[in-house]
């Protein structure tokens, strides 16, 4: 079984009442292309300052909110 990190900003701009990743990005003061990037998995990195500027935007205080560790049903090579 292998492992995935996820980046829950769809599901953060939802339940924040957020209308849109653009939007967030004007919150959070990150580009909304970055925000797109990482949203849509493109991104094989994510900032920790994003990642700070995310929570701060959002008055988040668990990063598991944001970023979140996922099992795939894919077997990994070792």
């Amino acid at each position: 079984m292998g492992k995935e990190v996820e980046i829950a900003l769809y599901k953060l701009i939802e339940s924040h009442n957020i209308k849109s990743i653009r939007e967030l990005g004007r919150l959070a003061d990150i580009r909304p292309a970055a925000l797109n990037g990482l949203a849509n998995q493109k991104r094989q990195s994510i900032s920790i300052k994003h990642i700070k500027k995310i929570a701060e935007a959002l008055d988040i205080t668990d990063t598991n909110e944001i970023i979140k560790i996922i099992d795939t049903d894919e077997e990994t090579e070792d």
